[in-house]
């Protein structure tokens, strides 16, 4: 079974050249006067003309065609978040691909207005309208991440699980990873009970190395969820200790179960493992033992 990859930032550094993009694109003031001068249907339909141009974009193979088509859909209207972070996709520099991922988000909170918040809130993405906001603030925390500014990130992320607890984007394992890297126990205990039933190698190791760390399980409780956590990936420990070779999916989505997935888990989550004394050691021991057909 596969699925589609957990959203990373696609933002390309480059610190010899210089942001061109974003100065060429609409600001905040071009989209108040876009505010100003259309309104209901004719709003509505401009937003529906720039998405169809995007959906063209989506299907070019090339980044000149993926950028002209970004900035016709800006002709059309300014409130068109994914034309931003298609732009964002192709900046030139970290900095550049924020800048143009907050104004993609300016535009989606221009285009739904508080009104489409209150209405969407605690359902978001289960609305088309409300997914090209959602890529753009995704894009947006990932660049910052890129940055170091971890705490924004994380308030982003934060707050998009708040408007859509469902999470059909997967920020809960980018959340989670933070979290963890942060030496966040208290936070990333939160997150993890309110996805209790959460069945994902992500979330079952990430249980178990936060078990580990605390130290106030029983060994069978703590053994259970090392069980566990192998029953939805075997090739986690391996890959972690580095007696496995990583596999890195060569398309846009990961094997549950699969060496890619694990290779994806240990890429967010490994650095955490290593730097908790006997981690990885301990879960190697406990797996060692567990018969690979039980998985």
């Amino acid at each position: 079974m596969s699925v589609s990859k957990k959203p990373r930032g696609k933002a390309r550094p480059d610190a010899s050249r210089k942001p061109t993009v974003a100065s060429a694109v609409p600001d905040w003031q071009a989209m108040k006067s876009f505010l100003s001068t259309t309104a209901g249907r004719g709003r509505r339909e401009a937003i529906e003309k720039a998405q169809d141009v995007i959906y063209d974009a989506w299907e070019r193979t090339t980044a000149r065609s993926r950028i002209a088509l970004a900035r016709k859909a800006l002709t059309i209207t300014p409130l068109c978040p994914d034309a931003y972070s298609i732009l964002a996709e192709e900046a030139r520099s970290v900095e550049e691909a924020r800048e143009l991922y907050a104004r993609g988000v300016e535009a989606g909170e221009a285009a739904l207005g508080r009104k489409g918040f209150e209405e969407y809130a605690g359902h978001f993405w289960g609305f088309l309208e409300t997914r090209p906001y959602m890529r753009a603030r995704a894009g947006l925390a990932a660049a910052l991440l890129k940055l170091g500014d971890d705490e924004a990130a994380i308030s982003h992320y934060r707050d998009m699980l708040k408007l859509n607890p469902g999470d059909n984007q997967g920020i809960r394992y980018v959340l989670a990873a933070c979290l963890l890297r942060r030496g966040d126990e208290a936070g990333l205990k939160d997150l993890l009970a309110a996805h209790e039933d959460e069945g994902s190698a992500h979330w079952l190791y990430t249980r178990a190395l936060l078990a580990f760390r605390e130290g106030r399980m029983s060994e069978a409780e703590v053994v259970r969820l090392v069980k566990d956590a192998w029953s939805a990936n075997v090739h986690v420990p391996a890959i972690l200790a580095g007696t496995a070779s990583p596999v890195i999916s060569d398309g846009d989505y990961i094997t549950v179960g699969g060496p890619d997935e694990a290779t994806e888990y240990v890429a967010e989550c490994g650095l955490a493992w290593r730097s908790t004394p006997g981690a990885v050691e301990w879960l190697c021991k406990i797996t060692a033992t567990l018969p690979a057909n039980d998985a």
